[in-house]
């Protein structure tokens, strides 16, 4: 049936003219998905749901949604807001689409690799994008293994294969970087090498690498640090890309977390 939103626009009487506080502490029993339907009804909701972020309504949102483990740890450290908190939980990997032999740990945004021999295992997130700029962060917790593989897919690109092998860029559903050995991979080529810098650091366990995607210019680009790395792909195709990952390594584990649109320093 109709959301309480729907419900709320029929009154068209005093009700949805509610002081902000009422109304905050109403939509904080509601789900993301009502919560949605509400920011439509009027620009009073609109502006209460929107103008805070760290509002009871985002406050209660995240403790219903979130692990406490994901609250309490520095895994969302660079995720100021609880809004921020609960959207990145949204854009977090996907339990059901990854390899069998990787599963996604309590906190809800870690990847485990399980010790499984001659297989490559990867994962997507939960949503994809076709339009926009979006940035995220991934880190690896534990050995890299001979090939640990960050960067973007379609729906269609595999998440499980044979051997040890750079999934993510082995073929032209996706495009992946290479920590290991600082390779681009594309359609089962190395693309060159990145950064495009002489001796350029080796990828250190525990550094989050951040990744920007730009639809509006079809590019992927990475950043170390508060360092902008390069882009490292052009000419991306108008289709919806997934944030993903490959890894080889028993009980490695990579952690992913949405930030939002990038902010340009």
């Amino acid at each position: 049936g109709p959301g309480p939103g729907a419900a709320a626009a029929s009154w068209g009487g005093p009700g949805w003219r509610l002081p902000g506080r009422v109304l905050e502490l109403v939509f904080s029993y509601l789900e993301l998905r009502e919560l949605r339907s509400c920011a439509l009804v009027c620009k009073l909701w609109h502006r209460v749901l929107h103008g805070d972020e760290n509002s009871e309504v985002w406050r209660s949102l995240a403790a219903r949604c979130l692990a406490e483990e994901a609250l309490r740890t520095d895994i969302l450290c660079n995720v100021p807001t609880y809004k921020g908190k609960v959207r990145a939980f949204h854009h977090a990997f996907s339990t059901n689409d990854c390899s069998r032999n990787v599963y996604i740990k309590k906190n809800g945004f870690t990847l485990h690799r399980n010790p499984i021999a001659q297989s490559t295992d990867g994962a997507r997130t939960k949503i994809g994008f076709s339009e926009g700029r979006h940035a995220w962060e991934v880190w690896w917790e534990g050995p890299l293994g001979t090939v640990a593989v960050i960067g973007i897919a379609t729906k269609r690109a595999p998440m499980q294969c044979q051997g040890y092998v750079a999934l993510l860029g082995s073929d032209d559903q996706s495009w992946g970087w290479n920590l290991v050995d600082n390779n681009l991979l594309h359609n089962g080529e190395v693309n060159g090498s990145f950064p495009q810098c002489n001796n350029a650091p080796k990828y250190q366990i525990g550094e989050r690498i951040r990744v920007i995607l730009d639809m509006e210019d079809k590019t992927l680009a990475f950043e170390r640090g508060y360092e902008f790395l390069g882009v490292a792909f052009r000419g991306l195709p108008k289709v919806c890309l997934y944030p993903a990952v490959s890894a080889v390594y028993g009980n490695t584990e990579v952690t992913l977390v949405y930030l939002g649109k990038p902010l340009d320093g």
